[in-house]
């Protein structure tokens, strides 16, 4: 491939990348404001009862709960942390090995998450429709849309 060739497309690449980045912050900014104001939780929490809520037995390994989130381990702890001071979530041992961690869903946790659904639900869209009214965002958009 020559190098003009290249250029072009990494160039490309970057301004979809670029594009993609804006319609991620403008939308994680929303709702973050949005379930804070609302539900007195951030976005990471949000996504933690999510998460939890969805496994059968309402707990997942602290790593693996940092893996599906996107934090690092120590930064899932003070999340987690957090859940158990509001009384959303506890820590658990591992009983056949004492090294590992759970976090785990309780009943008030569920019901948080089961209320603050909706309006994720409701402020996603909003966001979605106001940044694909944007030029510069409505293929963006529209790309994400028509491929779920």
């Amino acid at each position: 491939m020559s190098d003009a060739k290249y250029s072009s497309l990494a160039s490309s690449d970057q301004v979809v990348w670029g594009r993609v980045l804006a319609l991620h912050a403008y939308v994680e900014r929303r709702l973050s404001q949005t379930l804070q104001r609302r539900h007195g939780i951030g976005l990471s929490e949000y996504r933690a009862l999510e998460d939890l809520s969805r496994t059968v037995d309402g707990e997942l390994r602290m790593q693996e709960l940092a893996d599906r989130i996107g934090l690092s381990q120590s930064s899932v702890s003070r999340l987690v942390g957090r859940l158990s001071a509001a009384g959303y979530a506890l820590k658990d041992l591992c009983p056949a090995d004492k090294r590992g961690v759970y976090a785990v869903i309780t009943e008030d946790g569920r019901e948080r998450f089961a209320e603050a659904r909706a309006t994720y639900a409701e402020v996603l869209s909003s966001a979605l429709n106001t940044a694909g009214a944007d030029p510069l965002l409505a293929s963006t958009v529209q790309s994400l849309r028509t491929s779920a």
